[in-house]
């Protein structure tokens, strides 16, 4: 059986570099869906021409428009990468500039070229989900992402930061407050019988 083998981390958008190259339909949906999960990203976006509606977004963010044709120069201090443009050359361009520069890249509609896959997400508050399918299916970690915030409780948030309240009370070292936040939030689980 094939195996998941993506390691998950939640990246602080806002502390990175991030570029994306291409203005189309699928530039404008990665920026979307960036700016949605970290509205306060810093992002510069490259390309001949753009979207009037990617460029009324960019305005409302921390997104610089630059209407060029991509060169390597504009990985300069980049940390990540999003290569969307509609010419296959490009693309592998980027993809290829970028792993000489060890930055990290995901060229759209490409899981060959990617360090990275963008994957479902569900926010509620502080509680935050990601999905993968391994880049196999977009489809799947969409329905998935219907179904938990159907499933996650409106009031999550609620939780998360009176258990926090709590977590600070308890006196102890690490385990100690682990054995406690366990023996508090098991109630949470259902186990069948």
């Amino acid at each position: 059986m094939e195996r998941n083998e993506l390691y998950p981390i939640f990246l602080k958008a806002s502390h990175l570099n991030i570029l994306i190259v291409g203005g189309g339909n699928v530039g404008l949906e990665k920026l979307s869906f960036l700016l949605k999960s970290s509205p306060n990203a810093t992002v510069q976006m490259v390309a001949p021409e753009f979207l009037e509606d990617t460029l009324e977004l960019a305005s409302k963010h921390k997104v610089e428009i630059v209407k060029e044709v991509y060169q390597d120069s504009f990985l300069e201090g980049k940390h990540i990468v999003i290569a969307c443009t509609d010419k296959v050359e490009v693309n592998k361009t980027v993809y290829l500039d970028c792993r000489k520069r060890s930055i990290l890249v995901n060229v759209a509609d490409n899981p060959p070229l990617c360090d990275f896959y963008m994957g479902g997400i569900v926010t509620k508050g502080n509680v935050k989900v990601a999905i993968s399918t391994n880049g196999k299916s977009p489809t799947t970690a969409k329905r998935l992402r219907q179904f938990f915030e159907d499933v996650l409780p409106e009031n999550i948030d609620d939780l998360v930061k009176n258990l926090n309240e709590y977590r600070k009370t308890i006196k102890g070292d690490f385990e100690d407050k682990v054995e406690a936040l366990n023996e508090f939030t098991k109630s949470l689980v259902h186990k069948k019988e």
